[in-house]
């Protein structure tokens, strides 16, 4: 069959690709992220003729629909529904966005720090109960990733440990979900330990305020030092943290483990020993779990000599799990390279837009500000489905846990609708064959009630 011919044609009526941005709207109206914004001083501009609330609001708009360069305002400066669903009573034009962003950034009064303690207090306010990975402990993952800005002269990008040129930010997830609690952008040469310890305190105290579940910290063989121990004991947190075994002979753990592990024998020439001792560092003895994998004979059938191919995995831990468990909690730690991702292509903020260090820190916090009011729309997506109708529910048949950043920018940031006003009122009308309709409508009363709207 062939595909039809469309006649094509114009419309007066007022048409809206990203509807979503209502929700975005309703969700930073329950913060005072407006309010304390427009509270910093700036000596260059003491009195803005656009608030800082607004530059700010205008942002973190654009972040959420994946386009964090400063030009891509132009194309809704004359967009009543942008202005009207952020309550902004002036969209900023770019030079104003560039140069208010950077004012910002090196304010005295940290606007960078505005953003990350709203941002707590909106996933305290909005977040459904977080999923735990062991008994009630809700984990806590930080970790680096690299953002590539190769070819570029941006003040901070250097020569990073993947061989690029870039940054080196470091993040810390909260829970299954993968809420971003903190993130700080960091030079691309500094070491993954520098400044770690304070970070992670700083984690902590956010993820405090947002659960009183116990918290996991999990952390891999680059952040391998008792300054994040002593933190986590601080905190009164729990922790595995792949040990880094620098100068330790393997063979030496082959001893340990055929003193203490306990044995299996997935297949003929490969040993698998999982256990535990304790070593003392600095006046504190602590648990270590291990697993030394030894091959004498690799899949293939090919015999080794000697003691064969060793491998060893040891974790400092404090939890009370078992060998095997505190190893498989420690690889699930992995799934926070899947945030990190969709941070970096589903938010496209890999390459930072402005050419100074510290405005690009003040626009990552944002983009985590962003990251979050997407993932809190599409959890409460998910939220009491089964007490709907089925025509209420989501079109995902599958069970799912978590939305994908993209999925939800799909399905119900950019979701067409056409805008209407009258006699003071602002509406919005959706196709009717629409299947993520009512998904958007009951995300939409559930966010306004929470907080009134003040567009």
């Amino acid at each position: 069959m062939k595909p039809i011919l469309f006649e094509i044609s114009e419309t007066k009526e007022r048409l809206v690709s990203h509807s979503g941005l209502a929700l975005v709207g309703a969700l930073l109206a329950s913060t005072r992220l407006r309010q304390r914004c427009n509270a910093i001083g700036l000596e260059a501009r003491p009195y803005p003729e656009i608030a800082h609330g607004d530059v700010v609001s205008a942002t973190v708009g654009l972040l959420c629909v994946g386009q964090p360069d400063f030009d891509a305002i132009e194309a809704f400066r004359g967009d009543e529904f942008f202005r009207a669903s952020l309550g902004l009573k002036q969209v900023p034009s770019s030079p104003t966005l560039r140069q208010r962003i950077e004012d910002l950034s090196e304010a005295p009064a940290a606007c960078a720090d505005v953003v990350l303690e709203e941002s707590a207090r909106l996933l305290k306010a909005h977040a459904p109960r977080l999923t735990p990975c062991w008994g009630r402990h809700v984990p806590l993952d930080v970790d680096v990733s690299v953002f590539d800005n190769s070819k570029t002269k941006k003040e901070g990008v250097s020569w990073t440990y993947q061989k690029v040129d870039g940054y080196a930010p470091i993040f810390a997830n909260l829970g299954k979900e993968g809420y971003l609690i903190h993130a700080q952008l960091r030079v691309g040469s500094q070491h993954c330990q520098q400044e770690t310890p304070a970070f992670l305190d700083q984690a902590l105290v956010l993820a405090g305020e947002v659960t009183c579940a116990p918290l996991l910290v999990r952390m891999d063989s680059g952040n391998d030092a008792l300054d994040n121990v002593r933190v986590c004991r601080k905190r009164q947190a729990d922790w595995i943290i792949k040990r880094n075994l620098r100068k330790e002979s393997e063979a030496e753990w082959l001893e340990i483990a055929q003193a203490y592990g306990t044995w299996t024998e997935p297949r003929a020439g490969k040993v698998v020993m999982t256990g535990e001792t304790r070593l003392d560092r600095e006046n504190l003895c602590l648990r270590v779990v291990f697993r030394v994998t030894q091959r004498t004979i690799l899949a293939n059938g090919q015999r080794l000599l000697g003691e064969g191919e060793l491998e060893v995995e040891t974790y400092w831990t404090s939890l009370k799990a078992s060998p095997e468990e505190v190893i498989e909690l420690y690889h699930q730690h992995g799934t926070s390279e899947q945030f990190h991702a969709e941070l970096k292509t589903d938010l496209d903020l890999e390459r930072l837009p402005s050419g100074k260090f510290a405005a690009n820190a003040l626009v990552l916090r944002l983009g985590m500000l962003a990251y979050n009011l997407l993932r809190l729309i599409g959890q409460q997506g998910l939220k009491e489905e089964r007490a709907l109708p089925d025509e209420e529910k989501s079109p995902i048949r599958k069970k799912v846990k978590r939305r994908r950043v993209k999925s939800v920018m799909q399905d119900l940031m950019y979701m067409a609708a056409r805008l209407t006003r009258h006699a003071g009122r602002w509406g919005l009308s959706f196709w009717r064959e629409n299947p993520w309709r009512h998904v958007w409508q009951r995300l939409y009363r559930r966010f306004t009630e929470a907080a009134p709207h003040t567009g």
